[in-house]
């Protein structure tokens, strides 16, 4: 399947849930208390993090998507602490404050990177509050693409009914990550995430991917879903919608640290990657990588639009070598967000010579990145004459993708490059050889947009003409 990256910038996504403060000590351990058979750690290091529904919010917004939150926090120091980092994150944050009632709070202790014990700081929210998040929800449902219910079962979406069917008078889809043994209070929703021991808690278990797939059909036509999306761990994930063949997305195995989190990494792409306009395969695809990344991490964490793209191109095989223009498009993106500068170059490079080489190392030298495209076959017998190229286009690009210099490579149809240059708009245009500034085609278009053009000089008595003109004399 061909993954893609969304627009994320394009997106809004309102995430109404329960809200968490995750905190963290850290400190080493090198002996057991005389008091408890238990390790002393001396904290020496604290940290805050969101966690529950703002952990999902900071997840969109960590990709790019604006993002507004609703919730429950208590009239204490927690609550403050957690506006603040979000707000900080660019989170719209409308919090509702509950009286004497505190902000859910969840201590844990690290030592070598291992997590020794948990502290829960909370009580559940009275379904007195519903009205309150209803209130302050439901003038934010007209300027977002896409509504994420974030249940903890802490009480903030006691009445997830009146949110839904308010989200479907102004059509906008509903995603819910839901909690708990009664499914039915999410009637109506768009897609629901269950992992697997919270769906075959509702359905029973599955005793194979039929009777999962069946059972999963059956419960979304009782609900009223267009889809579920099972998260199965080390099976990866299984989208299932009403009468349409399941999708099946394997689990991209990594050493794992920590699962903390992961359920909300994947309904933060899910729900981002829809409200950009992606469709619903894509948008699964995309957050089973995400779900990948997060795992590798301690804690509650925040996946970049940056760490996706470079999964996305990882598993497009655009990472760096020979690419399509689609995974080259990809490989800029994530090149440029981290601040790297784009040369482009061109030609046919039919006999790799010394002169090729020192040349593309110059171009290299010229930015961070460098682009190579090159003439296919046509095109080099329309610019060459009869007998050339002497190589076919996939043995060029093999042996040019092997230079440290060069860290894409592809090839164009055209006898020019202009129509890719506009697709690509490098940083720099480079062309080796006799020509002038003005002479460099595609310079024009380059420098519209304040890109720079340079012409590079072959080292000298390097050729393929000679080369080839010296064979076929040897020969003769």
């Amino acid at each position: 399947m061909k993954i893609h990256m969304p627009r994320f910038e394009k997106a809004q996504v309102l995430v109404i849930g329960d809200l968490m403060l995750d905190r963290y000590w850290h400190g080493p351990t090198s002996r057991i208390s005389p008091e408890a058979p238990v390790p002393v750690v001396k904290v020496d290091q604290s940290e805050d993090r969101p966690g529950g529904a703002a952990n999902v919010a900071l997840n969109v917004t960590a990709l790019g998507s604006g993002v507004s939150l609703v919730g429950l926090v208590g009239d204490d120091e927690a609550g403050q602490a957690l506006e603040k980092q979000l707000s900080s994150a660019r989170v719209n944050c409308a919090f509702s404050v509950a009286d004497n009632e505190p902000t859910i709070t969840k201590l844990r202790v690290i030592s070598r990177h291992q997590q020794l014990i948990r502290l829960d700081f909370e009580e559940p929210f009275s379904s007195c509050y519903s009205d309150r998040v209803f209130d302050v929800a439901e003038p934010l449902l007209k300027n977002v693409g896409v509504i994420v219910l974030s249940d903890y079962g802490k009480g903030t979406l006691a009445d997830c009914q009146q949110l839904i069917k308010a989200a479907k008078a102004e059509n906008v889809p509903v995603m819910v990550d839901p909690k708990g043994s009664d499914f039915s209070r999410y009637r109506g929703a768009t897609l629901l995430t269950p992992n697997l021991s919270e769906f075959e808690a509702i359905v029973g278990s599955c005793n194979s991917e039929e009777e999962l797939v069946s059972k999963g059909q059956q419960l979304a036509k009782e609900l009223e879903l267009e889809a579920l999306l099972v998260t199965r761990s080390e099976q990866g994930m299984t989208l299932i919608r009403v009468d349409q063949e399941e999708l099946h997305f394997p689990a991209r195995a990594r050493e794992v640290f920590d699962v903390t989190g992961a359920g909300d990494t994947v309904i933060s792409t899910l729900a981002a990657s829809l409200a950009a306009g992606e469709d619903l395969s894509n948008a699964v695809a995309l957050s089973n990588i995400a779900a990948s990344i997060v795992v590798g991490k301690l804690g509650t964490a925040a996946i970049s639009a940056p760490e996706l793209r470079r999964e996305v191109m990882k598993e497009q095989g655009a990472e760096r070598g020979v690419v399509t223009e689609d995974q080259l498009l990809i490989a800029l993106a994530d090149a440029r967000a981290a601040g790297e500068s784009i040369v482009f170059t061109n030609g046919c490079f039919d006999i790799l010579h010394a002169g090729h080489v020192g040349y593309l190392e110059q171009a290299r030298a010229q930015g961070d990145r460098l682009v190579l495209a090159i003439n296919s076959d046509q095109s080099v017998s329309r610019l060459k004459g009869p007998g050339r190229p002497i190589n076919p286009v996939e043995r060029r690009m093999a042996v040019l993708s092997g230079l440290e210099a060069v860290d894409w490579v592809l090839y164009f149809e055209e006898d020019t490059p202009e129509r890719l240059l506009e697709r690509v708009r490098p940083d720099v245009l480079v062309k080796g050889g006799d020509y002038g500034i003005d002479g460099v085609v595609g310079g024009e278009f380059v420098r519209s947009y304040g890109g720079e053009v340079k012409v590079l000089s072959f080292l000298d008595n390097c050729s393929t003409t000679a080369i080839v003109d010296k064979i076929q004399g040897d020969k003769e």
